[in-house]
């Protein structure tokens, strides 16, 4: 389907205000939002998909005009609290216009954090009482025509409703291309991290490609993967899944390797790392100011000082290193001071086009790393 025909269907609907979370298989609808409003009072890109929906609310408040929420699937489980406790028809009856990718669609291969998620995404919508249309490649222009009508009526009743997108769906010749002047890439970084590693040390690692560069690098230098736990979903968890490993595991050095758009995804966690005395702790965010990995949108993360920010919210140790030998000197130190230590790492948006993906499933990766955890350091 052309996007143009897409995005008639939408302003039909009414709607003249986006945000949410950007998702690869939404790119050409995404595309086109930011070569039409870019990033500005008609578009925001959300911390969240739950933020997302705080936004829409109050743009309908103030214009009593129905907003687009965008996200991947994965997402609803972040727009949950609100769209339950604000938006339903039982609260103050806030209509949104959710687009949604659907990842995981049952019947189509997909990686394995999508599986259960896509299985799941129209019963969810179900259960939430949110009308959803699904846009496949037999979707015509007429049957678009057709559900905008039955939309309105939802919306007009102040009830969400909700386009499905099936992957490779929406087409957009218009492509946008983000790049960043920074000259350290994300797998450089990653080397050079894993290079300074002490034996016993473990590695969390987010979401996206930063885990998918840690499980080839340690292919490329045969050093296997035990001490890797490969956070494939779960975007924005990995510093809590590192601070509850460093919480049991006081001997252990644990590294977390996260992403910008993850950190700010759920920033209310740095507040609680950070609170905790956590010596064997080290917070490392590769911030390329984007959401590299499905597609380069922008994050504010480019905007405002990271480490910074983990300082006041209670980290022993903050820095930040825009090139390799900044970086060399500051894993240096590491063996001198106590954590919890944040490092923020400044690089492009540069990644392989031949990037593989971790040939274990996440049972086996989960299975290898706890036994790598039990044993006692050398």
């Amino acid at each position: 389907m052309d996007i143009n025909d897409f995005m008639k269907a939408i302003f039909n609907l009414g709607a003249d205000f986006f945000t949410g979370v950007p998702d690869s298989l939404l790119r050409p609808f995404i595309d086109y939002i930011m070569r039409a409003y870019g990033v500005s009072e008609k578009h925001i890109v959300a911390a969240n998909e739950g933020t997302a929906v705080g936004l829409a609310a109050g743009h309908y408040l103030a214009t009593s005009k129905p907003a687009v929420v965008y996200m991947q699937n994965s997402g609803i489980g972040n727009a949950v609290n609100p769209i339950c406790s604000l938006l339903h028809k039982k609260v103050y009856a806030i209509p949104v216009i959710f687009v949604i990718g659907w990842r995981g669609e049952p019947g189509i291969k997909d990686e394995p954090q999508h599986i259960f998620q896509g299985e799941a995404t129209l019963p969810l919508l179900d259960c939430l009482e949110i009308p959803y249309f699904v846009i496949s490649n037999e979707t015509g222009l007429t049957n678009i025509i057709e559900q905008v009508q039955i939309f309105k009526k939802h919306i007009d009743g102040g009830q969400s409703v909700a386009f499905v997108i099936k992957n490779n769906v929406l087409q957009n010749d218009d492509k946008v291309i983000y790049k960043s002047d920074y000259t350290l890439t994300r797998e450089n970084v990653i080397k050079i991290i894993l290079r300074y590693s002490l034996p016993g040390d473990v590695f969390v690692c987010s979401t996206g490609k930063l885990s998918r560069e840690v499980f080839e690098l340690r292919e490329q230098s045969n050093s296997g993967h035990a001490s890797d736990f490969l956070t494939v979903g779960s975007m924005g968890h990995s510093i809590m899944i590192a601070q509850g490993i460093a919480l049991a595991k006081p001997s252990r050095r644990v590294f977390c390797l996260d992403g910008d758009g993850a950190v700010l995804m759920h920033m209310g966690s740095l507040a609680v790392a950070g609170a905790q005395d956590l010596k064997n702790l080290i917070h490392i965010v590769i911030n390329n100011g984007a959401h590299e990995t499905v597609g380069g949108v922008p994050t504010v993360c480019s905007q405002i000082n990271l480490s910074d920010i983990a300082s006041k919210l209670g980290y022993r140790h903050t820095f930040c290193a825009i090139s390799d030998d900044e970086l060399y000197m500051l894993l240096d130190g590491l063996d001198y001071i106590d954590g919890p230590v944040f490092i923020e790492v400044m690089c492009n948006l540069i990644s392989r086009e031949n990037l593989g993906r971790p040939t274990i499933t996440p049972a086996q990766n989960k299975s290898c790393f706890m036994s790598y955890l039990s044993k006692e350091i050398e």
